[in-house]
Order: structure tokens, then sequence, then C-alpha cells
């Protein structure tokens, strides 16, 4: 243990194991040549990867790719390493991205993941030297694109660091075995042109299911089974003057250039369409095809197998455009649609500009037919190409297709109209029942009402679930690990200390070095409170350096209390957050304690879903077994509720709900505890801290009872029974 510190009782249980298994998805990466696989497209890309021969596997968890590193840190020793691949997950997206420095000099393929945009601008500053430096072996980056109604980040995109840098953009159609050809052609694409390349796939793609042939999984030519003959060392591979005048030079006169041969040889972007000489045509981005197509099909423009009447150039790959590709398909076309999710309008304005130097007349639409900003949902999507087809194709045509649409239009609008009055409930994310940080939030929410308002710099995990109701804690939020750094100005300003509240995942990935070792530095007047579940839990469990073992399960653990005593922290305290009093006690103390510099409060309980997947295994183990199984929850004596409901203002708890009172003298509902209760005693502990109420009582179940439990009972029935009867 670092520092001599003794590990605390979260680590030495977190070190036993999370006891989760993806043996199944594990199987179906072993399948051979001829074989069909079915699953996930998350999964299939990474059966891809084994297939392209990799050398290395690295990266980051964030939804929606979390699942790659979680299937090959349980595949690690059964499959990597008797293939010769090294597979690590980084401490951050630019750990991840730095690992891909193997492919600058030697001819190893790699690949890592993350999830983007955020991801990817942490990893922005490896990307760029890796992109001028360029790469001799093919080298991937598979990211998750969080855009749309179902993100969980800021919006924005891929492209713009793709267009920057000069990196190759796939974004590949919905089509199982078109993603897979697209992952194992990434690494030939990075080869031909010496640049890494980027995937993006998005959401839906990522959890869209479906079959492909498989092929045998390759081993690299060099690797932990076969090692290089030897280092490497090329100047020109430097960034540094003179190398990076010619790296450029390289990257706009021969690596783009080579990289659009062969997009157009290997045939990468398609051209589809019934009609291929129509008038009109539209132009699409690869991972929009399926609501493109899903549009022209209830226009009456495409039938069920997806055979469009309009010409469509599909770009699976989105950078770099292939200008003969582009011209060569507006040539003879009056008019095109451009449907380009998100802004600026890259692919649209390069379109317009190609046409103009081309000399062609073709009328390019876009951003006038479609929403400049936003998911390209199916409805969206529907009504920009009826109203690009409506004007575009020629009388009948296109009155049918304003037909179509308005029937479509005015039978969603009815559908409005019958449910009008009746409006859907908010369902805002929240914590999960028994989290062990919703009670922090409990303890600020009385302070604050005490003390008045306090400035709280929020984070990424789950922790910033506080900001929304009924906590609405957390000023700003950033980045991961930066709720510390983003207070450093705001503690001055108000004359009071700064509360910056981050998990153990944010804490190791840049809260230690951006926050704790600048605010220790600088001397800042800052409280920083540390959620230290065990996990990055908020993308699945997955370990993080003070879980207590490695994503491949060895035993190893790293100190957070040891690495703050090893820059100078003084004042730290450990708090079972499951306490309100105690938790808010200390942050009291905390925040009385001016002039002692940095104050960490590190909260050390377990994320509840991984100690509920870990217990419901033990009671399974105990039930096959015949061995007693405990169990309990939380009720509410509807005797002595009040109906002051401060347990669910003051936790916010899913499993707290309300139901009518059956006393006729109280006049609103009172509290209940669903089924779904953990028995983590939130709810009393909010409303004991609060000294509002004591209506809240434990109950305590046994399933498989001994001999004696039985006994026991039975003579307790009887006890009752006679009470019952005098």
């Amino acid at each position: 243990m670092d520092g001599g510190t003794p590990p605390n009782v979260g680590q030495m249980r977190r070190a036993k194991g999370m006891e989760r298994s993806f043996a199944g998805q594990v199987r179906s990466l072993v399948l051979g040549d001829g074989e069909t696989f079915h699953g996930e497209t998350i999964l299939a890309v990474t059966k891809a990867l084994l297939q392209s021969g990799v050398a290395y596997v690295g990266g980051y968890p964030g939804a929606p790719v979390s699942h790659l590193m979680d299937v090959l840190a349980d595949a690690s020793d059964e499959i990597l390493k008797p293939l010769g691949i090294h597979f690590e997950q980084a401490a951050s997206e630019a750990g991840a991205a730095a690992m891909l420095g193997a492919s600058i000099h030697y001819p190893l393929r790699g690949a890592v993941t993350w999830k983007s945009i955020v991801g990817t601008n942490v990893a922005s500053d490896a990307l760029s030297n890796l992109a001028s430096a360029g790469v001799v072996g093919g080298a991937l980056i598979v990211v998750g694109e969080d855009y749309g109604e179902g993100a969980s980040v800021i919006q924005e995109r891929t492209h713009a660091m793709a267009m920057k840098s000069s990196l190759p953009l796939i974004d590949p159609r919905y089509d199982m075995a078109r993603v897979v050809d697209l992952t194992e052609a990434a690494f030939d694409l990075s080869e031909a042109c010496n640049l890494p390349v980027v995937m993006s796939l998005r959401i839906r793609a990522c959890h869209m299911t479906g079959s492909f042939q498989t092929k045998a999984n390759r081993a690299p030519a060099h690797g932990i089974n076969n090692p290089l003959p030897g280092a490497s060392f090329d100047y020109g591979r430097i960034v540094l003057p003179p190398s990076i005048y010619a790296q450029e030079k390289a990257k706009v006169e021969r690596r783009l250039p080579a990289a659009q041969a062969f997009i157009r040889d290997r045939g990468l972007n398609e051209l589809m369409g019934e009609d291929r000489n129509r008038p009109q045509g539209i132009i699409l981005q690869g991972g929009t095809y399926s609501v493109v197509i899903r549009a022209l099909r209830r226009l009456g423009l495409a039938d069920a197998l997806g055979r469009s009447q309009i010409p469509l150039l599909v770009l699976n790959v989105i950078h770099p455009l292939v200008p003969d590709q582009i011209t060569g398909f507006l040539e003879g076309k009056e008019s095109v649609l451009v449907v380009e999710e998100g802004n600026p309008a890259f692919i649209e304005n390069q379109v317009r500009a190609l046409a103009q130097q081309a000399g062609l007349r073709t009328a390019v639409h876009g951003k006038d037919r479609l929403p400049p900003a936003g998911e390209y949902v199916a409805a969206t999507v529907r009504q920009g190409i009826a109203a690009y087809l409506a004007h575009a194709l020629p009388g009948a045509d296109g009155q049918a297709v304003d037909a179509a649409n308005g029937a479509i239009e005015a039978a969603g609008a009815r559908s409005r109209d019958s449910l009008a009055g009746v409006p859907v409930p908010p369902r805002p994310p929240g914590f999960c029942t028994g989290c062990p940080e919703r009670p922090v939030f409990t303890a600020l929410k009385l302070i604050m009402a005490e003390r008045g308002p306090l400035h709280i710099s929020s984070d990424i995990g789950c922790n910033t679930f506080a900001t929304l109701p009924p906590f609405n804690i957390g000023n700003t939020v950033l980045g991961y690990g930066l709720s510390l750094a983003s207070g450093g100005a705001v503690g001055p300003a108000l004359g009071q200390p700064v509360i910056a509240i981050m998990g153990d995942g944010g804490f190791w990935h840049n809260g230690l070095t951006t926050g704790a070792i600048n605010a220790q530095w600088q001397g800042h007047d800052t409280v920083l409170i540390i959620l230290e579940n065990g996990y990055a839990s908020a993308t699945g469990q997955q370990h993080v350096p003070s879980s207590g073992s490695t994503p491949q399960g060895r035993p190893s653990v790293v100190s957070i209390e040891a690495a703050l005593k090893g820059i100078g922290v003084r004042w730290i305290r450990r708090v079972d957050s499951y306490s309100v009093e105690a938790t808010r006690t200390v942050i009291e103390e905390a925040l009385d304690a001016r002039g002692q510099g940095l104050r960490v409060i590190i909260s050390d309980n377990e994320c509840m879903l991984a100690k509920k997947r870990r217990g419901k295994n033990h009671q399974a183990k105990a039930r096959r077994q015949g061995k007693p199984i405990r169990k309990s929850r939380f009720g509410v004596d509807e005797s002595v509720c009040t109906g002051d409901h401060s347990c669910m203002r003051l936790s916010g708890c899913p499993s707290l709900s309300l139901r009518p009172a059956t006393d006729p003298l109280k006049d609103g509902p009172t509290a209940t505890v669903e089924s779904t209760c953990v028995a983590c005693a939130l709810c009393g502990e909010a409303a004991h801290a609060a000294r509002l109420c004591p209506s809240f009582y434990k109950a305590k179940g046994l399933a498989n009872p001994a001999f004696w439990d039985r006994v026991k009972a039975r003579v307790a029935q009887s006890v009752l029974s006679w009470m019952g009867a005098s």
C-alpha cells in the first residue's frame, strides 16, 4: 500500500472482485472462419479488432463504448495473451491516445477507444502530435459519439477534430457486416496514408444487434509472443522543428491524397439507388442512412428492402471527402440534398465548394431544408426530405411526396390530440436507490438551509445528478476531475470557502494533478469532497486505481489518501456517508477550518449497484446450498407519519413514494417505502438529521430459515397470538 497507509474497508471488499462476468460475450470473440456472430455492434467491432491482427488494445471507459473495454478485460487471459495482444485500461483518454505512439515507429496495429466528444477533447494534445508524426502501423480510434436525444454530454461532434488534425473519419452505415468490414478496412486505410483513423460509432449504432460471418482471429506479426527485433529512432517523426514543417507538408501533399485514393479504390463510400440518372439526389453521412431510407420508404420512394428511387451517395468516410466522387455524383443533377447532422455544416459547405470549382450548376440544399443543429431523428429527416423533394421533383411526383408527408403529419397530430390533457411525467436521471453519494447531498442541503447558499463545483460522473431535483446542488460542471480547479477564482470573489465534489474516477483522471496539486500549491481555501464508491460507476463499474484490483482482476491498490498526503495535504477526514449527521458535522468542520489550505473529505462507500450484484450472487449461492438468507428494508408507520415529507425532499430516494392516508383525520397522503428498498437507511437518517420525523422503522426478513430459526419463529408467533387474544 502506498505510503504505508492501510487499505480502507471498501478497498479490501472491492479487491475480492465485482463478481460480474462477460463469459457469453467472450465466447463470441473466438468464433472462427465462416461461423455466425450475433450480438451488439460494439461487440462485433471488438471481434473485428481481433480479426485485424492488432498487437495492442486500450482505452478509457465511457458510454456507449465501455463494453469493448469490459469484454476485453475478461478476455485478457483466455484470448488476448495467447494471441500476443497487450491490453490496458488507460488512466485517461489522453493516456489511451498516447498508447498509439507504439505505431509511430513500429509496424504494430493498435486500437483505442473512448467516449466522444469529451474524451476526444481530453486526448486532443496526443492526437495532434500523433497525426503530425504519422504512423507506420495501422492505428484506429473507436469513439462513442454521444450526440442527440440520448446524449449525456455537451452537444458537439468529432468531425471538427478530425478535420483540424487531418484524421480520416469513418461514420459507418448501420449494417453489422458493413461496420465490421469498415473496422478491418480502417487499419489498411491507416497504413496506406500513414495517419491514425477515427471510427465514430453513434449511440444507436453501438446498441444495434445483427449478424455477420466471422473470420479467424489473427495473431500480430510482432507483439508479446514475438518481440520486435529492436528499438527504432527517426528524428523525422519527432514533433519539433524542422520535422514538424515536413510533417505538415506530408499531410497535405501525400497522406490525405493517399487516403482519398484508398477510399475511392476500396469502395468505402457507397452509391445506391435504382435510378441513378435522376436529376435529384441525396448525399448523406453513413450514420444517417437508416433514418434517410426510412423517410424515403414512408414517402413512397423506397421499398421495404431499402431500394431507393432517389440516388444516394452514402459517405461512410466523412473526412476526407473524395472530390471526384462528389463531383461525379453531382454531374447531371439539378439539385442535391446534403443530410449532415450537427453544426457547422462541414460536408455541405465542401460540396458547394467542389460544385463551384467544377463549374457545375447543381443546386445544393442542406440546412435550408433540415434543422441547423440537433439529432436527425426519423421524423426530422422525413420532414426535411419531403420539403426538398416536394419542390425538386416535377409536377405530380412532387405533389405526391407533399401529400404523403401531409398525411403522416396529420396522423401524428391526431395521436397527439388524443393524448391532450395527459401530460407525460418528467423523469430526470438520478441516483440509484441506496447510492452512497445521495446522503452527502442531503447533508449539504441541510447545511445550506442553515448557513445560506454555498458555491459548489460539481464534476462529471454520478455526482452530476445532484444538479437536478430534489437537490439542485452544483453551480458548474466543466470536465472530468475539474471541479476543484473550476472553483479557484470563485472563493476569493465570494470571500468564503468553495466546495468541490468529485468521484474517485474523476480524482484519478484529472482531479489529482489539475485540482488537488494546484489547490495545495496555490494555497486555496477550499473543501474537496471525494466520493470514493470504488469504480467508474456511471459507465458500468469499471475499475479505477483505488478499486483494489486491475480490470483483469489482479490485486492492486493505489490509495487516494496516500496520494493526497504525498502532495502535502494534512487535513483529511474519512466519513461514512450513510450517516447524514456525521457527514454534515465533518463538512461543517471543514468549512470552518479557514486558513488550513485544502481540506479533503473522503466518503468511502461502495457503489450500490456493484454491492447488490455481489449480494445477489451470494444469495443465489446460499439458496442453492439451502442456507438462510437475511434481508431487510425500511418502512413507514402511517399512524406516525406527519405528511411533512422531508424524507423525500432531502433524499429524493426512488423507493420513497406517497399513498392516500388511511387515517380520516389526515388531510394529505403519507409516505410509503416501495419494494425496491435496499435498507441503506438514508430516509430515516435524513429525517433524523433534520430532526423532523420518527416514523421510519427497519424490518428484517429471513428466507431459507434454519431449524432453530423456525422454532424461534413459531414461539414468537405463539406469544404474539396469546398477547392478541388477551
